[in-house]
C-alpha cells in the first residue's frame, strides 16, 4: 500500500554533510508524523529527529545544533539535513512515517529500507 524509500546516504569525512531524503508514495490520505531514526552495529534503533505536519519538530540531544528536519506536506517528502558530521553518527539510518491509508480509518507505521551513513575520521 505504502513505500517510503531513501536516499542521500554516503561515505563523509568527519566534518562534512550529507542530505537524506525520503519520499512516501501510494493510496495516501495523510501522513503525521515523519521522521528518521538511526540503528548502529550492535546497538538498538534509536529516534534522530521527527517532524510532525505542523512542523513540529523534536531531536535527540546527540544531534541537536547538527541536525535539521523538515518535510514538504505537497510532496509527502521529509528531508534531515545533517552538518558537522561525527564518527559516531554512522549507522544505517530509516525513515518513518505514520500513515492514514486513503479508505481507512486508523494510523500505521511503516519503515524504508535504510540508508547507509558512515562517518569517517
Amino acid at each position: 500500500q505504502v513505500q517510503l524509500v531513501e536516499s542521500g546516504g554516503g561515505l563523509v569525512q568527519a566534518g562534512g554533510s550529507l542530505r537524506l531524503s525520503c519520499a512516501a508514495s501510494g493510496s495516501i490520505f495523510s501522513i503525521d508524523p515523519m521522521g528518521w531514526y538511526r540503528q548502529a552495529p550492535g546497538k538498538q534503533r534509536e529516534l534522530v529527529a521527527a517532524i510532525t505536519s505542523g512542523g513540529s519538530t523534536n531531536y535527540v540531544d546527540s544531534v541537536k545544533g547538527r541536525f535539521t528536519i523538515s518535510r514538504d506536506n505537497a510532496k509527502n517528502t521529509v528531508y534531515l539535513q545533517m552538518i558537522s558530521l561525527k564518527p559516531e553518527d554512522t549507522a544505517v539510518y530509516y525513515c518513518n512515517a505514520g500513515v492514514l491509508v486513503s479508505g481507512s480509518y486508523y494510523y500505521d507505521d511503516y519503515w524504508g529500507q535504510g540508508t547507509q551513513v558512515t562517518v569517517s575520521s
